[in-house]
C-alpha cells in the first residue's frame, strides 16, 4: 500500500491552526440535521487534535448552491448538531475566507473548534482556483482531509490546499484508505465481489476493472437482467438494458479471460406488480413470463451466493441483489448479508461494502455494524472500485 501522512506523522499541534477538511453533507428535515453519520465519523479526528490543544478549522460543503451564498445551504445548523455530538461548543461563522473568517479563527483558544460557512458559496471552490485555494491556506498552519467522500474532486478544499499546506489524512480518511486497501488493494484470496442495483450502464467501470481482481463476481439487482437478456433469456417486463447486450457480453469475455466465474441467477422471485405486499412467485430464470418482471433472486441463487461467501477470504459489495426496499423482495439482500455478516464476525472473511443504497441494504439488513468496513463515501467509493485515482488521496501519499 502507499504510504499516506496520517495523524501520527504530524508531531505537536499545540496552538496550531489546523484546516480540517469534513463532509458535513448530511440529510436534513425541518432545519435540522436527520442522520448523524457523518458527523459521527470525523469526530475521532476532530477530539483528537482539540484534545491535543490545535485549533481545529472545519472546513465542508453542503448542497449545490449555483449563485453564491444561499441561507438555505449554510452550515449554521450543523455546527449545532456537531457540538451535541462531540460533546464540545463547535463555534461558527458566516464565511469561510477573509476578514470574517480571520477574526474568528484569531479570537480561537487551543483546543476549540470553528466551522466555517460552506465552501461552496465561492465558485473558485469546485473549479480548484488557486487563488481561492491560497486563500483558504492563509488561515492555516496545517491541513487534515478527512472527508474521502470528497477525495474523487479536485476542489480547492479537497486538493488545492494540500499542495500549500503540509497535509495529512485524518482518522476516518485512514480507517478507509486501509480498509479499501484490504478490499482490492492487496486482498486476501479468494476475493468475491457482488454488484448489484438497476442499471449496468452506470457501473460498466466497475464491472471492467473487477473482473480482472476478483475470483468471482455475483450480479444481481435489475443489472443481471441485463446479463440474463444477452444470454439469451426472456426476462419478461423486467428491468433490463437490451441495448447493452453487447456490453454484457464483452463483460463476460473478460472475466473469462482473467479467470473470474461471473454468477448470475439461476431462479427469481417474479412479480406482475411493482409494490408492497405484491403476489409473488418464484420460477427458473428460464421460465419468466412474458407479463411478469424479476425483482428479487430465488432460494437457489441465493445458495450459490452463500457458497461463494464460504470460499472467500475477502468480499467487496456494492448493490442490493434485488429491490430490498419493498417487501418481500428484500429477502436475497438479507440472507446473504446476514451470511457475510456471520462469517466476518467468525474471523473468516474480509467483508467491506460501500455505496448509498449497500449502506441502506446492510442497514435494513441489521447488520452493517458486523462488517469489516462500510462506507459512507458513495462516488468515492465508487470511482475507487472502478480503479480511478483520486486526487484528494493521491496528494497525501509520501512521495
Amino acid at each position: 500500500m502507499a504510504r499516506f501522512r496520517t495523524l501520527d506523522d504530524i508531531g505537536d499541534v499545540k496552538g496550531k491552526r489546523i484546516l480540517v477538511r469534513v463532509d458535513l453533507n448530511v440529510p436534513m428535515e425541518d432545519g435540522k440535521v436527520s442522520d448523524l453519520t457523518r458527523i459521527e465519523r470525523v469526530a475521532p479526528t476532530i477530539l483528537e487534535l482539540s484534545g491535543k490543544e490545535a485549533k481545529v478549522i472545519l472546513l465542508a460543503h453542503f448542497g449545490r448552491p449555483k449563485d453564491g451564498p444561499n441561507p438555505a445551504l449554510s452550515l449554521e445548523p450543523i455546527a449545532r448538531a456537531a457540538s451535541d455530538v462531540f460533546g464540545r461548543q463547535v463555534a461558527f461563522v458566516g464565511d469561510c475566507i477573509g476578514e470574517k473568517a480571520r477574526g474568528a479563527i484569531f479570537s480561537l483558544n487551543p483546543g476549540d473548534v470553528l466551522l466555517l460557512e460552506n465552501t461552496r458559496f465561492y465558485k473558485g471552490e469546485e473549479k480548484n482556483d488557486p487563488e481561492f485555494a491560497k486563500q483558504l491556506a492563509a488561515d492555516g498552519d496545517i491541513y487534515v482531509n478527512d472527508a474521502f467522500s470528497a477525495a474523487h474532486r479536485a476542489h480547492a478544499s479537497t486538493e488545492g490546499l494540500a499542495h500549500l499546506l503540509p497535509a495529512y489524512a485524518g482518522r476516518t480518511m485512514q480507517a478507509e484508505l486501509e480498509a479499501l486497501e484490504k478490499g482490492l488493494g492487496n486482498p486476501a484470496k479468494p476475493v468475491v465481489a457482488i454488484v448489484g442495483g438497476a442499471k449496468v450502464s452506470t457501473k460498466i467501470d466497475l464491472l471492467m476493472n473487477l473482473v480482472k481482481k476478483v475470483d468471482a463476481l455475483v450480479i444481481g439487482g435489475g443489472m443481471a437482467n441485463t446479463f440474463l437478456a444477452a444470454r439469451g433469456v426472456d426476462v419478461g417486463k423486467s428491468l433490463c438494458e437490451h441495448d447493452l447486450a453487447a456490453t454484457a457480453k464483452q463483460i463476460m469475455i473478460e472475466a473469462a479471460g482473467a479467470g473470474c466465474a461471473i454468477i448470475l441467477p439461476s431462479d427469481a422471485v417474479i412479480a406482475r406488480e411493482f409494490k408492497a405486499g405484491a403476489a409473488n412467485e418464484i420460477v427458473s430464470v428460464d421460465a419468466v413470463p412474458a407479463d411478469a418482471m424479476i425483482l428479487d433472486v430465488g432460494p437457489n441463487t441465493i445458495g450459490t451466493i452463500n457458497g461463494w461467501i464460504d470460499r472467500a477470504e475477502t468480499l467487496v459489495w456494492n448493490g442490493p441483489l434485488g429491490a430490498f426496499e419493498i417487501d418481500p423482495f428484500d429477502k436475497a439482500t438479507v440472507a446473504a448479508a446476514k451470511h457475510a455478516a456471520s462469517r466476518t464476525k467468525a474471523g473468516k472473511l474480509v467483508s467491506v461494502a460501500g455505496g448509498g443504497d449497500t449502506v441502506a441494504a446492510l442497514n435494513h439488513a441489521g447488520v452493517a455494524d458486523d462488517f469489516t468496513y462500510v462506507s459512507t463515501a458513495g462516488g468515492a467509493f465508487l470511482e475507487w472500485m472502478e480503479g480511478k485515482e483520486l486526487p484528494g488521496v493521491e496528494v497525501l501519499k509520501l512521495k
